[in-house]
């Protein structure tokens, strides 16, 4: 039997249940398998009894480098089943986290691009080792944000500095990152892991059903409108596989070029 690609660790004693993304020869980016694996972690976090706090990280060198881009070469539907197959997990994931009473931690260490950056936005708090590297990715290939990417973005640090990342394709490190209000602390390779635990701890031994009611409280707060949005940022990249620059892109990733724009 494979591996699977999101593994779950639970540790009663403390109600953290890590969850991590196991695909770390292709920098745990998303293709339909870890999608589906992920669904079905969050899904098993239900069957755990005391689950105070939830922790996301990526085995390996990174959290997660974005999509799985050679799974998006081929014709425009071809490409459009693949992301829609990713999104049929990956979104009811996200809903059923933000549901849940128990606060949800990004564990950032490497890059966390395109869907990494998304899911690490999605998480109440994140907490990132000195060498990470935070970018939006889809303008890459043409594309638009998906897994909640311009939901988060825009909610998190603004419209304008969402439009940096995307237009200027900033790539920013975790002081920036931290500068920016997109993460929320950060340390060096030798204190990560204990800075790491010291958040966890805090937050898992916190109010936990009162932590739960104030993010349902905020995302109303927001308009309450995350599922909805989901829908629409598939649409949008459905959209975007059938341009001629979301082509160029996938075919310049996987040539290792610069991709040649050209508005169509």
């Amino acid at each position: 039997m494979a591996d699977k690609m999101v593994t779950t660790d639970f540790a009663p004693e403390t109600g953290v249940a890590t969850l991590t993304f196991n695909r770390p020869e292709a920098l745990n980016a998303i293709n339909v398998p870890l999608a589906e694996d992920f669904l079905a972690a969050v899904q098993g976090l239900k069957s755990l009894s005391g689950v105070r706090c939830v922790v996301l990280a990526g085995a390996g060198r990174a959290f997660m480098a974005g999509g799985d881009v050679p799974s998006m070469a081929g014709t425009p539907e071809q490409a459009g089943n693949a992301i829609s197959a990713i999104l049929d997990a990956v979104n009811p994931a996200i809903l059923l986290l933000r549901s849940l009473d128990a606060p949800v931690i990004a564990a950032v260490k490497g890059v966390a691009a395109g869907a990494g950056l998304s899911l690490a936005l999605m998480s109440d708090l994140v907490v990132a080792r000195e060498d990470a590297r935070f970018l939006v990715a889809y303008n890459g290939i043409g594309a638009v944000p998906d897994c909640g990417g311009s939901w988060f973005l825009a909610h998190k640090i603004g419209a304008g500095r969402a439009a940096e990342l995307m237009l200027l394709g900033k790539t920013l490190s975790a002081a920036e990152a931290k500068d920016w209000g997109m993460i929320t602390e950060y340390a060096p390779e030798h204190s990560y892991e204990d800075l790491l635990t010291e958040v966890t701890g805090k937050v898992a031994s916190g109010p936990t059903r009162a932590f739960g009611a104030f993010r349902r409280l905020t995302d109303r707060a927001n308009g309450n409108q995350l599922a909805a949005h989901l829908e629409a940022e598939r649409a949008a990249f459905l959209e975007m596989t059938r341009t001629e620059d979301f082509a160029e892109g996938v075919s310049a990733f996987l040539a290792k070029r610069s991709a040649r724009f050209h508005g169509y």
